[in-house]
């Protein structure tokens, strides 16, 4: 009668487990997602669906107006390869040095209730000069090691 009761047990807490398992991968998959899309992808899809999002694009200088202390941005996102396709973006947070018109940038947030501003919680800037001049060092190196 106890080998019975030990089976249950087993059987009982292996469910517990990969019922808590389950949840744990589903809860994590589903908080932690996010899309990564330009601007035409964005434009063409239903906001109110996507939720949060990452978008990237260029600072347009038309309408690019920076908060006192550079503490906010309110600028226009342009796609990199169709220049006509713009977003409106709204950035309340301390801006990177290198944010200036015409840099690459990845915002990440989700759109206002009315789909047409991308409300971003994050803001990074590209700088490929940097990575320009330290790839040509690294091949440099590697041109004198090889």
């Amino acid at each position: 009668m106890a080998k019975k009761s030990n089976k249950i047990v087993y059987a009982v807490a292996l469910v517990l487990f990969l019922g808590g398992l389950s949840y744990l991968i589903f809860s994590g998959l589903t908080q932690d997602s996010v899309y990564f899309l330009n601007v035409t992808e964005a434009l063409a899809q239903d906001r109110a669906e996507i939720g949060n999002a990452r978008l990237f694009g260029k600072v347009s200088p038309r309408g690019l107006a920076i908060a006192d202390g550079k503490l906010g941005a309110d600028f226009n996102l342009v796609d990199k390869v169709q220049h006509d396709k713009t977003l409106r973006v709204e950035y309340k947070g301390a801006l990177p040095d290198t944010f200036k018109p015409d840099v690459e940038v990845i915002v990440e947030g989700r759109f206002s209730t009315d789909g047409q501003v991308f409300m971003a919680k994050t803001l990074v800037t590209k700088c490929p000069s940097k990575y320009e001049e330290k790839s040509k060092q690294m091949d440099a190196q590697q041109g004198q090691a090889g």
